[in-house]
């Protein structure tokens, strides 16, 4: 059986990983694991390395077959507005690495003020919606899509395209190794 470490605790991005590899061929684990980057990304550059970083990190700690990462931050546009953004980043022991990139929207001005003034999104969401732990339940996405998209399906979606593109590599190799 493979094993696929996740590199955090985090229940969304578990849940997401977990609902797309088949537990039947794979254990799974999971550790916080650290991003190399600020705990609030500012650009799609640092969320990106921030999950590729997490990837890294976890395969090698947990001595897996795959690593991921997966990182949320946010993008300030040349219009001055700020998007929430969100990577994932599939490494396994070889070297394959593997990027996707997930849904996008615009945050209130109300919270893209406070992340400017150096809160980090969590601590934000969680005033701002007058709750607890928003980042390990609906999330900021789950909030302002008013429930129809939450952070797990969000990131579901990223997972899906991180396995098929590294599957799709996988069978490259071995149709090419078959080939020679």
């Amino acid at each position: 059986m493979k094993k696929i470490a996740i590199g955090t605790r985090n229940q969304t991005k578990i849940a997401a990983v977990q609902a797309v590899f088949p537990k039947e061929a794979y254990e799974f684990v999971f550790s916080n694991v650290p991003s190399g980057v600020s705990n609030q990304p500012f650009s799609d550059e640092e969320t990106l390395q921030g999950a590729i970083n997490r990837a890294k990190n976890i395969v090698i700690k947990e001595d897996a077959h795959i690593g991921i990462g997966l990182e949320g931050g946010v993008v300030v546009d040349q219009n001055k507005t700020m998007w929430l953004c969100n990577w994932g980043a599939l490494v396994d022991r070889s070297g394959i690495v593997v990027v996707a990139s997930g849904a996008r929207i615009p945050l209130p001005s109300e919270v893209a003020d406070e992340l400017m003034n150096g809160k980090e999104l969590a601590e934000v969401m969680d005033e701002y919606t007058g709750k607890r732990n928003i980042r390990t339940n609906e999330g900021a996405i789950g909030v302002f899509t008013n429930g129809f998209v939450n952070r797990t399906e969000m990131y579901v979606h990223i997972v899906k395209l991180l396995a098929g593109q590294y599957e799709f590599l996988i069978r490259k190799d071995e149709k090419e190794y078959e080939n020679n």
